[in-house]
């Protein structure tokens, strides 16, 4: 039986958190497996790895799965994942978020976090709406999509995601969904190997809260809307905005060079160091001076 299902053995706490609080036919739990078979493709030990997460049905993931883990604060994630890397950058850094987590409460963290290009990948699952808390809408519920909180509809217009991770500064920007789960393997992997921040956008459903709301069907329905909304970036790219009324790109949106936070701010520290060791050496050549003028008197 353990040899039939490796990677469940061998990442998740099986033993210890399940079952797990996700709604049967939740995209999360397709994700979680992604994500695993990704780290597991790379070779990454667990020990070389930190999952962390703010609140929401996402934020759960690092309960299950055994690695180093943080399950934070409602959109602090980020915060807490740049301490870690700042603390240990020989780590791998992921941070799991929802998109209310990561474009509301955490909105500026993550611009900031995008602007600055610290070595993290941000994978953020995108529901259109706050599954956990009861369906309120959030910063990409659909204009016109209901919500407990916007009974008649959405009258805000909403984010996109990874387009805006692209315009704050990402070397890595990507979109993928539950239902295409070959390519997002693939995307998680080039999000994780890329020197810098990197985000990877997951469409996913919610159809406990959001497809109820808005009459979209069961799971499977939603997952058939994501295979028939999905156009590949390339394709998308000669598309006329008429063309792409009602659909989203999928596939790397931006996969660019720039330098490094880290190994930048190393270099300050460095420089800062021979700044204090020049002083020091001066201030000990004066001393040494003082003393022999001293000795002549």
């Amino acid at each position: 039986m353990i040899e039939d299902r490796p990677l469940i053995y061998k990442y998740l706490r099986h033993d210890k958190k399940f079952p797990h609080v996700w709604c049967g036919g939740c995209g999360i739990g397709i994700l979680l497996g992604s994500l695993i078979r990704a780290i597991d493709h790379l070779g990454y030990t667990k020990d070389e790895v930190v999952l962390v997460s703010g609140i929401g049905c996402s934020g759960r993931l690092p309960v299950y799965v055994d690695f180093n883990t943080l399950h934070t604060t409602h959109g602090r994630a980020l915060t807490f994942a740049t301490g870690v890397k700042l603390a240990k950058p020989e780590l791998k850094v992921i941070i799991i978020m929802g998109d209310g987590d990561a474009t509301a409460i955490g909105g500026n963290h993550f611009i900031h976090a995008a602007r600055r290009n610290l070595d993290l990948t941000a994978i953020i699952v995108n529901n259109n709406i706050y599954g956990m808390t009861g369906g309120q809408y959030s910063p990409t519920t659909p204009y016109g999509q209901r919500a407990t909180t916007a009974v008649y509809g959405s009258v805000e217009h909403s984010f996109n995601i990874a387009q805006l991770a692209v315009c704050a500064g990402a070397v890595f920007a990507a979109r993928g969904t539950v239902y295409h789960v070959r390519q997002l393997d693939g995307l998680i992997e080039k999000a994780l190997l890329k020197n810098g921040f990197s985000v990877v956008e997951v469409i996913s459903q919610c159809h406990t809260h959001y497809g109820r709301l808005n009459k979209l069907g069961n799971q499977i329905d939603m997952m058939k809307q994501q295979r028939d909304s999905a156009v590949p970036v390339e394709k998308a790219r000669k598309m006329s905005p008429e063309e792409m009324e009602g659909k989203f790109e999928i596939g790397i949106l931006v996969d660019r060079e720039a330098p490094n936070y880290l190994e930048q701010y190393n270099k300050v520290r460095q420089k800062a160091k021979n700044a204090l060791s020049l002083q020091l050496t001066k201030e000990e050549k004066e001393e040494s001076e003082r003393r022999e003028a001293l000795d002549k008197q």
